[in-house]
């Protein structure tokens, strides 16, 4: 037994010294090793701007309406989706696909008409 605690502890030092934790995302050495949404409007290495394309299988990011608490606000464009949160829908050549799910979304979205983006 303390053959196995001494290295489990010893790696735990290390770890905490060097100021890695693994659930803190900021200080992670890869950013796309991270599953959450960032201030950078990111998740998990997709930027949450540009074309997408609502899909039934196989999604890049599983989404759910909701009108309180979103992870970010989205205001669906016409064209040129360039800033935080801007959405073109497209049936073709995405950056990035889209489903919509009633529960265990990767992210919430609320649609709004203005100020798009994540607080």
């Amino acid at each position: 037994m303390l053959k196995y605690l001494l290295p489990f502890i010893l790696s735990i030092s290390v770890f905490s010294l060097l100021g890695y934790y693994p659930t803190d995302c900021s200080k992670a050495a890869d950013s796309n090793s991270c599953s959450t949404l960032v201030s950078e409007c990111l998740w998990n290495g997709i930027e949450l701007k540009g074309k997408v394309q609502f899909v039934e299988f196989f999604p890049d990011i599983k989404i759910q309406y909701v009108e309180s608490f979103p992870d970010i606000k989205v205001k669906l464009v016409e064209s040129f989706p360039d800033d935080c949160g801007e959405w073109q829908v497209v049936e073709s050549f995405p950056d990035f696909k889209v489903q919509i799910v009633e529960s265990f979304p990767d992210i919430k979205v609320k649609y709004v008409e203005s100020f798009p983006g994540v607080d």
